[in-house]
């Protein structure tokens, strides 16, 4: 929606006991504060899980996104610090129509509304979050803000009016354009050791993650298959990546628009000429299309949950996965092709998985270079485990790769 057009307020009661929910194209939402009070923007987005709210909270995927979670009865199982995906909740808002008013679970360490406190998220609840997804569905996601407490109130200490309310949602920044690794990234490098029944052990390869965003998952899986990981910031070069040896490369999920990310491809493109295995997840895999030539492009309302099939079309599988992605892969479907990059200059490349919802590319294999690539989240976290097979490929490819290598 263009900022400078018009749109029409239905006049509201509203109190500054109340909380906004104020969507750039006009629509408003009452409903109660939950959380931090205060005033946050963000893009509106919304996620299908029906379980997996910590783990979903603590994505930095989520960063500058406020989220609206579909299935009503959130924080049942309150929250722990097992959970967690990285060190601190992302989400710029929450939207949910029941929280929970008393929680449930021998794991839970405190309420998920005092994390939301602590961490300084502003929510709204008690709003009708399926007429919400079902606008979402049909206009597309957009910049949205919500207003609680003082945020309310003006100078004078009297309300705002909603029209105040939608102007700062329509100075807010869109996503398209946002580069937003280095905001998400580690400051410095860290190693995970094996685990699980390597714990202790000599690792079995050397694996270099690019941590794009990364959710903590995603190293354990390949720690637990008896590779060393050494986690490195998104602004690390290649010489940075090169001086540790690795037997495989790894681009992590992350947020922002893959057509700013410049510098992550151009490092990728020379992991992909040095011949090094390369596996990406969900930002990692937008950006080995782009290192391969191929174009991205938003989606209108993305892919956020833990139950969406896709295909395996190298093996014919279906399987159910978890997403969060709202940008994706425009490549050809069907036959292999030539990498656009250089005319073929990384040999042939076909679409490996697509979404079954909606077609779209949700996985990319080179057939020349060892390099693969999916849009999902294999590592689960929350989610089902139909897709940790892809762990077991990377390490089957690197396993080639050392053999070839003498």
């Amino acid at each position: 929606m263009n900022p400078q057009e018009s749109v029409t307020i239905t006049p509201l009661n509203y109190s500054v006991h109340s909380a906004l929910l104020v969507l750039e194209d006009g629509n408003i939402y009452v409903g109660q504060p939950y959380g931090a009070q205060g005033a946050t923007t963000g893009e509106i987005v919304f996620s299908t899980a029906m379980t997996g709210y910590q783990e979903t909270l603590t994505d930095p995927s989520y960063d500058r996104q406020i989220v609206v979670q579909t299935f009503p009865h959130i924080g049942n199982t309150g929250v722990n610090d097992e959970d967690v995906e990285s060190s601190k909740i992302w989400v710029a808002g929450y939207v949910v129509r029941d929280p929970a008013t008393q929680i449930s679970n021998w794991r839970a360490q405190r309420s998920l509304d005092d994390d939301l406190y602590k961490y300084g998220i502003v929510g709204i609840a008690d709003i009708d979050t399926r007429k919400l997804v079902r606008h979402l569905r049909s206009a597309g996601v957009m910049r949205a803000g919500i207003f609680s407490g003082d945020a309310l109130l003006d100078n004078d200490g009297r309300l705002k009016r909603v029209e105040d309310l939608l102007d700062i949602v329509k100075n807010s920044p869109f996503m398209s354009g946002a580069n937003l690794s280095q905001e998400v990234s580690t400051d410095s490098g860290y190693i995970v050791e094996p685990q699980g029944e390597f714990e202790g052990k000599e690792p079995l390869y050397t694996v270099v993650s690019v941590d794009l965003g990364v959710k903590a998952m995603s190293p354990y899986r390949m720690a637990e298959r008896g590779c060393r990981v050494h986690v490195l910031p998104a602004s690390s070069t290649y010489d940075d990546i090169k001086a540790l040896n690795p037997d495989g490369v790894f681009f992590s999920n992350g947020p922002g628009d893959p057509s700013t990310a410049d510098f992550e491809v151009e490092q990728l493109r020379k992991v992909l000429d040095a011949k090094i295995p390369f596996f990406g997840i969900c930002f990692g895999n937008q950006l080995l299309g782009r290192a391969l030539g191929f174009g991205t492009y938003k989606l209108k309302f993305g892919h956020r949950g833990v139950n969406q099939p896709v295909q395996d079309l190298t093996t014919g599988k279906v399987e159910i996965t978890a997403h969060n992605h709202g940008f994706a892969v425009d490549a050809p479907k069907g036959e292999p092709v030539p990498s656009p990059f250089g005319n073929g200059h990384y040999g042939r490349v076909q679409v490996s998985h697509i979404d079954l919802n909606d077609d779209v590319v949700e996985g990319l294999q080179c057939l020349d270079i060892p390099a693969f690539s999916v849009q999902y989240h294999p590592e689960a976290a929350a989610g089902p485990h139909d897709a940790a097979y892809l762990f077991d490929r990377f390490i089957n490819q690197m396993e080639q790769s050392k053999q070839l290598r003498g």
